[in-house]
């Protein structure tokens, strides 16, 4: 069984070596660590070098393979690259300023000994502070992960819930190499870690590991990070107007069905429920596209749909139908 972790770096230097650190420390060790560095301008590269040679001095095997990219390529097509790269039968995602908890490896991949159709294994994770101090949330809990959706993560049910949203954070991913084929290329518009995972999920290949297996590092500088939102995030969010994000939405879904099919015509396993959500997520999307300009007359086609519980299936309920009511429909809207 070989072991990869894809570790993307910018611009890290500051909290590398301590998640190098972490990842070396795991029981069993990686094989291998492919780092993909977006055009780093501090030492980034030459921490990660550094404390894998010594890794290697001291008797430890994990390979180091460093994939440079100047110009920068991008969060997402930085992972995409990494990922190309890995070698692994299982794969491990690493964010540059986080720390791995002892065991967590070796957690992940009991998850997949006793279950060969598991396909993607994502915990909880401990929010941290800049210093490395506990701010007394678990990522989870940032997220305002309802009980109903933790317990469709964590028992096989997991496409149901990414259908409303994403809960999926790649820092906290280990993953089976072949779900790397299903989701190559990935489609523009989409994260590497909720595709992935929404792809793991239509076989019913995904499961929550609920303990926190990381220390997830918030220090304001984050590319994407998580905190609770507050009242003002909410209002500000009311106040954004409607497109683009509405045609990036019903793009998107357009962009998962058409996969789910394609993986369907090549005899890949997908759960015919979820082909069946997918379909009727985007017909609800390219509704939501079509809403009347002028807000009054939204009003019956949205109280419509949230009556038929396309809201509760395919979004976030009171919260997204409250959102379409009151959002100007473009920036210049009045």
């Amino acid at each position: 069984m070989r072991i990869s972790v894809a570790l993307c770096t910018h611009n890290g230097a500051e909290f590398v070596g301590e998640q190098v650190q972490s990842i070396l420390r795991q029981v069993p060790a990686p094989d291998e660590l492919v780092l993909g560095d977006d055009a780093s301008s501090d030492d980034s590269v030459a921490i990660v070098e550094r404390l894998v040679a010594e890794h290697r001095a001291a008797g430890g095997t994990t390979e180091l393979v460093v994939r440079r990219h100047d110009p920068a390529l991008g969060v997402v097509a930085n992972f995409a690259d990494a990922l190309g790269a890995v070698r692994g039968e299982f794969v491990a995602l690493s964010d540059q300023d986080d720390v791995w908890r002892d065991g967590r490896l070796a957690r992940a991949l009991a998850a997949f000994d006793a279950d060969p159709e598991l396909l993607l294994v994502h915990s909880d994770a401990r929010l941290v502070d800049a210093q490395g101090a506990p701010t007394g949330l678990a990522l989870l809990q940032a997220l305002e992960a309802t009980p109903g959706e933790r317990a469709g993560l964590e028992h096989g049910d997991a496409f149901a819930t990414l259908m409303r949203r994403n809960l999926v954070t790649g820092a906290t991913v280990v993953l089976r190499r072949d779900l790397l084929d299903r989701g190559a290329p990935f489609p523009e518009g989409w994260v590497h870690d909720e595709w992935l995972a929404v792809l793991a999920a239509a076989s019913g290949g995904l499961r929550l590991i609920p303990e926190p297996l990381i220390d997830y590092r918030q220090h304001g500088a984050n590319q994407i990070g998580a905190r609770r939102p507050t009242m003002a995030d909410r209002v500000a969010k009311l106040r954004e107007p409607r497109e683009p994000r509405a045609t990036r939405l019903a793009h998107r879904t357009g962009a998962l069905v058409e996969r789910l099919e394609e993986l369907e015509r090549r005899g890949v396993a997908v759960r015919p429920d979820a082909l069946e959500a997918a379909r009727a997520r985007l017909a609800f999307e390219d509704r939501r596209r079509a809403l009347p300009v002028v807000r009054v007359a939204r009003v019956p086609r949205i109280l419509a749909a949230a009556a038929r519980g396309e809201y509760a299936r395919y979004a976030r309920g009171a919260i997204d139908v409250l959102r379409d009511l009151v959002q100007p429909a473009r920036k210049d809207s009045r």
